[in-house]
């Protein structure tokens, strides 16, 4: 029952080539179950960022994973993504929750702090995310992102995502403080042709470490 304990998430790397980038995730996500895949636009103008888009969502979705787009909501409908993902401030999640839900899945947030992480679930986004997508610089997830999911998953049912660490093993860190969700980005992709088995092992590793939440 992979769904009663913290599940991956993953974040598309960086990659100039769309063709070659779909075929590095595609091969990550061989390796094992992953919720959802965030991609974010990376200072790609509209127009090249659909075109990665496109080659990106199918392989996400046949996957059986759901593809949320950062922050472009055209972009978002017309690739036909599962969900958007907005790294602003409670305001821009609440406008985008007001748009676009419940026909797309609206999360996101980057909550510095319990207050912001209220106001951001007084929007009821599908989901709050802790810590930038971006965030991965050390090998350990920040503690205050865990610290800030323990205590989010404590008490309020929507779900959480924890950004991790740059080493696979910051997941189940992330996992054990209770959170629905851990993303990875470089602790995946830093080395594409590695994807797989992390995926992999990391899904071992929730599967032998990770708390199992009540139904």
């Amino acid at each position: 029952m992979i769904e009663n304990r913290c599940r991956l998430v993953l974040i598309v790397p960086d990659m100039a080539d769309p063709a070659e980038r779909a075929e590095v995730l595609r091969n990550a996500l061989r390796g094992g179950d992953v919720a959802s895949v965030v991609i974010p636009q990376y200072g790609l103008d509209d127009t090249v960022f659909q075109k990665h888009a496109e080659m990106l969502v199918p392989v996400i979705q046949e996957a059986g994973a759901a593809a949320l787009v950062v922050d472009n909501s055209r972009v978002a409908g017309r690739v036909k993504a599962d969900g958007l993902h907005v790294t602003g401030n409670a305001e821009a999640l609440a406008e985008a929750v007001e748009k676009h839900a419940p026909k797309l899945i609206v999360g996101g947030g980057n909550a510095m702090d319990r207050h912001h992480a209220l106001e951001i679930g007084e929007v009821q986004p599908d989901y709050i995310f802790f810590g930038k997508i971006d965030g991965d610089i050390k090998p350990e997830a920040h503690s205050k992102n865990v610290a800030l999911g323990e205590w989010w998953s404590s008490m309020i049912e929507i779900p959480a995502i924890v950004m991790g660490g740059s080493d696979p093993a910051s997941a189940v860190v992330v996992a054990e403080s209770g959170v629905e969700f851990v993303a990875l980005g470089k602790a995946v992709f830093a080395d594409p042709a590695q994807a797989a088995a992390i995926v992999t092992r990391v899904n071992a590793e929730l599967d032998e470490k990770a708390p199992r939440f009540e139904d």
